[in-house]
């Protein structure tokens, strides 16, 4: 079972008493999936389809509750690719589908008398902050899906109105939730990809186990990746450490096999046979191995002249002498 689908098994359990909240709800679903037939003598008739079990006893327990009606339902077995059964809730042609699609499409006929869906979402339905939350939980069931947090961060609703998309945007934007549209595939897609407003989503629609889990995973997530760049980082420093231990020793040899250590001064001696003698160890321990101990700034000033008399030796700018 999916991220997502646990998610709206979630959304589906959620309580709601008040009618508008549950009205602003049904909208939701309706508005982002429902299909309207319109026969003649203006005449509708509506229908809703899922997959999952828990919605489409979630929008028979809506319709018997706001309209007191019982939808038929039909469910169609699918075999292919061991998919699961298809739901579909339908409301025939009555004088409750017209009223219901007023309340919750804003249907209505133009100027020239063709029956129209308003694209936007009706103002009324979400005038209170609890309805508008409500409306929210509603597009999501209706339309919505999420990535497995485990791979990647994005939740989307998809709709065929690019009216209907921007009006979703504005209510994400009504609680600071950025959201952006794509077109996909002749559809509109209303996205987040930002954990934390995802994080804030869930919250509003009410899935706060899904959040919960959500959450659990961002944090393991963040913590694997903080002590991947700490150890990449160590490794990057150990790295360089190692090749600037190697350089130096690799010089020294060759100031020792050309020049002899008898013609260096003192200083430069002592950390050059340590270098030798310790080739793993940092400079601050190569410091503290001197007497008197010297800081590693020290240290790597008395290297780098070794490692400039190595060059210069190479090029034969000394012979015999420094």
């Amino acid at each position: 079972m999916s991220f997502s689908y646990r998610t709206k098994n979630e959304l589906s359990r959620v309580s709601t008493k008040r009618r508008c909240c549950m009205l602003a709800e049904l909208a939701g679903i309706i508005h982002i999936s429902g299909v309207v037939e319109i026969s003649g003598r203006g005449r509708y008739s509506l229908k809703i389809s899922t997959e999952n079990a828990s919605l489409a006893r979630r929008i028979f327990v809506l319709f018997k509750e706001i309209y007191k009606i019982n939808v038929e339902i039909l469910v169609r077995k699918n075999t292919r690719l061991r998919k699961k059964n298809s739901y579909f809730l339908i409301v025939p042609t009555s004088n409750h589908t017209k009223q219901i699609l007023t309340d919750t499409c804003s249907i209505y006929r133009d100027n020239n008398g063709q029956i129209v869906v308003n694209e936007d979402i009706d103002k009324n339905l979400i005038a209170k902050r609890c309805c508008k939350k409500a409306y929210l939980r509603g597009a999501f069931l209706g339309g919505g899906s999420m990535s497995d947090p485990e791979k990647m961060y994005h939740l989307e609703f998809v709709t065929h109105r690019q009216g209907y998309a921007k009006s979703l945007c504005e209510l994400l934007n009504y609680f600071e939730i950025h959201a952006k549209i794509i077109e996909r595939k002749n559809n509109y897609v209303v996205y987040l990809k930002e954990g934390e407003h995802i994080v804030n989503l869930l919250n509003i629609m009410g899935a706060h186990s899904s959040l919960l889990e959500f959450e659990n995973i961002r944090a393991y997530k963040d913590m694997r990746n903080n002590i991947n760049r700490i150890v990449n980082c160590e490794t990057a420093n150990l790295t360089k450490t190692i090749n600037a231990s190697m350089r130096q020793i690799d010089n020294i040899e060759y100031i020792k096999k050309t020049l002899g250590y008898d013609k260096l001064p003192q200083s430069l001696k002592e950390i050059a046979e340590l270098r030798l003698n310790y080739p793993d160890a940092s400079l601050k321990e190569l410091g503290q191995m001197l007497d008197p101990p010297i800081g590693k700034s020290g240290v790597n000033h008395r290297l780098r002249k070794l490692d400039k008399l190595a060059d210069d030796l190479r090029q034969g700018k000394i012979e015999d002498g420094l």
